[in-house]
């Protein structure tokens, strides 16, 4: 079962940690964190110019990884509050129900979410990571 996480940069302890205990229940995950440092974001070799790595081929091939992550992975997770970045990923995730995949898809609720009316494309909203984890274990094998 190939699972993404669908977040924010403020977030990226909570999703490092979510991916190293899913992959400790052997789920392949998706890492847009894990992805970025490959790709050479983060480097710290030179202070960092985003809107000029945006024009790069690096920033094409993550928009890629992330892309296809969030739209042929067989669970989404969101974790929040996130911005619009992962929004879009949600929502292409939840897109592919009109072609007739059903890809689960289950958001960590945190104070400060606003999700509006949109929240409703999500199976289930979670309050603690330790439901969420417990959950996908029980209702979705590798």
């Amino acid at each position: 079962m190939k699972i993404y996480i669908a977040s924010s940069w403020k977030n990226q302890h909570a999703v490092e940690m979510l991916s190293r205990m899913l992959r400790e229940r052997e789920y392949e995950v998706l890492s847009f964190v894990e992805n970025i440092y490959s790709e050479g974001y983060a480097s710290g070799d030179e202070p960092f110019d985003f809107e000029k790595w945006m024009q790069t081929e690096r920033a094409n091939k993550s928009f890629d990884y992330d892309s296809q992550g969030a739209m042929t992975c067989n669970l989404l997770i969101y974790i929040s509050p996130s911005g619009k970045d992962a929004a879009a990923e949600c929502g292409m995730c939840y897109g592919q129900r009109f072609s007739g995949k059903t890809i689960p898809m289950y958001a960590l609720y945190a104070k400060g979410e606003d999700f509006g009316l949109m929240r409703k494309m999500f199976d289930r909203w979670f309050d603690n990571y330790l439901d969420l984890l417990i959950h996908i274990t029980d209702n979705h094998k590798n």
